[in-house]
């Protein structure tokens, strides 16, 4: 099938991937009384009392909207916000399907960092969390630092934090396969944008102790002020042996292979440098950093990919909608590391050690049972670090 040309087709027909659904009967005098006036002033004033209430007695409690400015929409760039408003409402869509979570896209039409906060913080009481779409590299770093400050309801960025989470689930089953352990491996990660240096982080996290980030110009390193802050930041902590050169130097001798970056910028040749059952995951979309069979044809052991049409797809689908299904059950206050590490192990556990293959490291996205096994991590995770309002 030419998924491009069907889509475009489907979409015609659809009109749109979501709509409202009305909750409650509104046929009679005595519906339509309590549904809306003279009824609703009731809630109304118990909530100006309390507004805590505002989660018990409205939709609040269930409602996250997928906010993004369009500038950096899949693989297409900076491409406006109204443009990026299939993909905001196909992550609706999948938000309700996987997670019972109701999402609503909101496309902004500024790329002020100040502007985005201030629209978000203004709405912010109308949802019980945020999650962060498509919003480009470095700018993305400040909204979602500035607002996980600032408000009192969960924020999460996919592109940064859902690409790390399923990204580490696919590690973690992929390092059993062949045998290694976290603190042993060394990582080359290519891509140093929100989902690259977020990868690195919650890595570092996880007890990886060797990572080098790689960008268009080669390897990272400390000290190099042509980058950008957040590059800069990333230095500090990455590249601890001091590399230099381009991403070929790079994947001399290393464990893993992570690509968030560009289609066929990487080679046979260096895949085949890298160290014996080597780990590759390429998820560059539509195109890959290297063909799937090229990597195995060069002696990669597991390789993973962005694309639904090949095994192990490394999709953030596995993780924002039981992600915000168990941060939004317990009523959490933020989504902070614990709950995300228990999201990747949630995640990896759905695949039994004794199914695991070298072309079966993930559950599949649409398994709806991974999606409730990360939602009930989660929830617990947010219970166990303190960050709930209310218990399991």
């Amino acid at each position: 099938m030419d998924y491009r040309r069907e889509s475009l087709k489907k979409h015609a027909e659809w009109r749109g991937k979501i709509e409202v659904k009305v909750r409650v009967p509104v046929t009679n005098r005595d519906e339509l009384s309590l549904a809306y006036t003279p009824g609703v002033a009731e809630p109304c004033l118990a909530i100006h009392d309390d507004i805590e209430k505002s989660f018990e007695l409205t939709r609040r409690w269930n409602t996250v909207p997928v906010i993004t400015d369009g500038t950096a929409v899949l693989g297409l760039g900076d491409i406006g916000p109204e443009a990026g408003m299939p993909v905001m409402e196909g992550k609706c869509a999948l938000f309700k399907e996987f997670g019972d979570v109701d999402a609503f896209p909101l496309c902004i039409s500024s790329k002020d960092p100040e502007e985005i906060i201030k629209t978000i913080k203004l709405l912010q009481g109308s949802f019980g969390g945020i999650n962060l779409e498509d919003i480009s590299a470095p700018r993305c770093f400040e909204i979602e630092t500035r607002l996980k400050e600032e408000l009192d309801i969960p924020v999460f960025h996919d592109d940064q934090h859902g690409t790390a989470v399923v990204s580490t689930a696919a590690l973690i089953n992929a390092l059993k396969i062949v045998g290694k352990k976290m603190e042993d491996i060394s990582v080359v990660i290519n891509g140093a944008g929100a989902a690259g240096i977020a990868i690195a982080k919650f890595l570092l996290r996880f007890g990886v102790k060797d990572v080098t980030m790689c960008a268009s110009r080669g390897i990272i390193c400390e000290g190099d002020t042509s980058v950008n802050p957040a590059q800069q930041e990333i230095a500090k902590v990455t590249n601890r042996r001091r590399l230099t050169g381009k991403l070929a130097n790079a994947m001399v001798g290393a464990d893993v292979f992570i690509g968030v970056s560009v289609a066929n910028c990487v080679t046979g040749d260096m895949v085949k440098s890298m160290a014996d059952k080597a780990i590759v995951f390429t998820c560059a979309n539509p195109v890959p950093e290297i063909p799937r069979e090229d990597a195995l044809k060069a002696g990669a052991a597991v390789v993973g990919t962005g694309s639904s049409a090949y095994p192990n797809q490394i999709n953030n689908v596995l993780v924002f909608p039981g992600l915000f299904r168990g941060a939004l059950d317990v009523r959490a206050k933020t989504i902070n590391y614990e709950m995300m590490m228990a999201a990747s192990r949630g995640i990896a556990s759905c695949v039994p050690d004794d199914k695991l293959t070298p072309d079966y490291i993930l559950p599949y996205a649409y398994d709806k049972s991974a999606h409730k096994a990360v939602a009930k991590a989660v929830a617990e995770a947010a219970v166990a670090s303190g960050v709930a309002r209310l218990k399991i």
